[in-house]
């Protein structure tokens, strides 16, 4: 893979976030999990490139995410989508998601993905809240909760992005 800066990125975020599906992937060679997500964004914020990734407490990726500085997000090509959809609905707690998938894990200096990946954002945690009820403006919004199930919301510099070259 090759690396890249976060402003030479030629992506449609939305599209690859939205449409093609992510990978939030954190831990270390000994232990690690790995999720779906289709909800998140990428900006500035602080004067630095950023992601916004959102985690429900019940996820077990969300206890890697809390012990880990690092965390990668990963866009992979349209024949992995079974791969990703086996990721969203089924846990780390109760299968080897890697092994189950063929996906094969990199474990990066920071954080790991997997190499089939055409793109990797490595994140480093900055800021994290929890979504509430009392915030939502939008009432359409509470349709996404059922609960207390709402999500933490991190807000993580992009250390580094690779490209599938």
């Amino acid at each position: 893979m090759k690396e890249i800066s976060a402003f030479e990125l030629n992506e449609n975020i939305c599209t690859a976030i939205g449409k093609d599906w992510t990978l939030v992937t954190a831990g270390n060679k000994e232990s690690y999990n790995t999720m779906t997500a289709s909800w998140g964004s990428m900006g500035i914020m602080w004067n630095k490139p950023v992601l916004f990734t959102f985690i429900r407490p019940q996820r077990y990726t969300y206890e890697f995410i809390e012990r880990n500085d690092y965390y990668t997000v990963s866009v992979y090509p349209d024949e992995y989508r079974m791969s990703l959809k086996l990721c969203g609905t089924k846990s780390g707690r109760d299968i080897d998601k890697a092994k189950e998938t063929g996906l094969t894990p990199v474990f990066d200096e920071k954080a790991p993905y997997f190499s089939q990946a055409r793109l990797v954002f490595v994140c480093r945690k900055m800021y994290a809240q929890d979504l509430n009820e009392e915030s939502i403006i939008d009432g359409s919004i509470n349709a996404n909760y059922h609960g207390d199930d709402f999500h933490r919301m991190y807000v993580s510099e992009i250390v580094k992005v690779l490209v599938n070259d």
